[in-house]
């Protein structure tokens, strides 16, 4: 049996592990597109703003390949899949032969569309390379602009502050991390950001860089010239599914898997940022594009590659982070369109301190919004995941200092 594994993150090496555990004779033949040992992707962020050496990344060093009787063929792109012959194609035109597929192969940094990406100083922020190349252009760099207000955006301005960079960020929304928190949420962490003094502009996007060589301004769209020599885009990811025979595999924003991670080619898995599971919130195919999900789904996969089945429970979108002084808590579906058939929960907000917004069902929670008050959130998760019904009113989960005890006896 050859297994080939497309992707050297977390989801191909806990997969690679998982098949050695159950066939210690198959072959395994892992392809990454980066030369770098398998590594932690959040810690580049800690890389960026001095915290961690950029030799702390790696996960597993390079003895985990013959440790695991693993063949590496590294810093090549898979550009082609033939499910009929059972081989992918890489980037130098070499193909490799298959009867177990992985498809593990993350996600792309979604683009831009402005003039002038050419000029350097214009990065992303998604690989250890990336954090690389910005260090090195810090010398000599004085103002940074940031695109875009989520998760990798408030990394990287976090990151450049530290570095002693005047940072300025962009968001295309009316306020930040629109795609994990609500308005209310949203204008909360925005008024902090703006009580200390970080610049942040909203509303708007770039249309064009300017520079000689080198970046030196960005158009806005509103018509404002700022000032810039240096650049992060932080507008999301998209699954890397380019290579991905769309009239036989079926995809939509990801590859579509099933709960073994399978596609629908029998012979053909997926698993990670690239791989469009069940959402236990959401009650609906979703990618959620985390490292614990691409961590469990990649060892799941492995399993039932190799012939143990296991079953996927979903994922479920989570993320804590904190904000200045504001602990930032998303759990599940918390923010739902404003005509999807749910209940939702404030209390709290803008001038009070705290935030809470809890999403349900029915009676059953399905997200939160927590800003402060954050301690009972690993139980609100485990009633989102576990789908447990509540027997109260759904209001009293409202009190930061709810007795969960009450749950067992009702």
């Amino acid at each position: 049996m050859h297994y080939v594994i497309i992707g050297n993150g977390i989801a191909g090496i806990n997969a690679a592990e998982a098949i050695r555990a159950l066939d210690p004779d198959g072959r395994i033949t892992l392809i990454g597109d980066e030369s770098f040992p398998p590594y932690s992707r959040p810690m580049i962020s800690n890389v960026l703003e001095g915290s961690q050496p950029h030799e702390r990344l790696p996960i597993r060093g390079t003895a985990i390949y013959s440790e695991l009787k693993i063949t590496p063929v590294l810093g090549q792109r898979v550009v082609r899949l033939d499910v009929d012959g059972n081989w992918v194609e890489l980037i130098d035109g070499v193909r490799v032969a298959f009867d177990r597929l992985l498809i593990a192969s993350g996600a792309d940094p979604r683009p831009i569309n402005a003039d002038g990406l050419d000029l350097a100083n214009i990065f992303f922020m998604r690989t250890q390379a990336h954090v690389k190349s910005q260090l090195e252009a810090l010398p000599g760099a004085h103002r940074a602009l940031v695109l875009g207000g989520g998760l990798v955006g408030f990394k990287a301005a976090y990151g450049l502050l530290r570095r002693g960079l005047s940072v300025t960020m962009l968001i295309s929304s009316d306020y930040p991390l629109s795609l994990q928190v609500d308005e209310t949420a949203g204008h909360l962490i925005l008024n902090r950001l703006l009580d200390h003094g970080l610049d942040v502009r909203v509303g708007t996007s770039v249309s064009a860089f300017e520079g000689t060589g080198r970046v030196q301004a960005a158009l806005t769209d509103d018509g404002q010239r700022l000032a810039c020599d240096l650049v992060v885009i932080g507008k999301g990811v998209r699954p890397a599914q380019s290579f991905v025979p769309r009239d036989r595999i079926e995809t939509d924003m990801g590859i579509l898997v099933d709960d073994h991670l399978q596609t629908s080619v029998d012979t053909i898995y997926a698993a990670g940022d690239v791989a469009e599971s069940i959402d236990i919130a959401r009650g609906c195919r979703w990618v959620n594009a985390i490292w614990p999900e691409a961590a469990a789904q990649g060892r799941i996969a492995g399993f039932n590659m190799a012939g143990r089945a296991v079953a996927y429970p979903g994922s479920l979108s989570r993320n804590v982070m904190r904000i200045y002084d504001l602990d930032v808590m998303t759990l599940g579906y918390a923010n739902p369109p404003a005509d999807a058939p749910l209940r939702i929960l404030r209390s709290g907000g803008v001038g009070k301190g705290f935030y809470r917004s809890l999403v349900f069902r029915g009676n059953l929670l399905v997200g939160a919004i927590l800003i402060n008050h954050i301690e009972q959130g690993g139980v609100l998760r485990a009633l989102i995941e576990n789908g447990v019904p509540l027997d109260i009113d759904p209001a009293a989960l409202m009190a930061s200092d709810f007795n969960f005890a009450k749950l067992l006896a009702a």
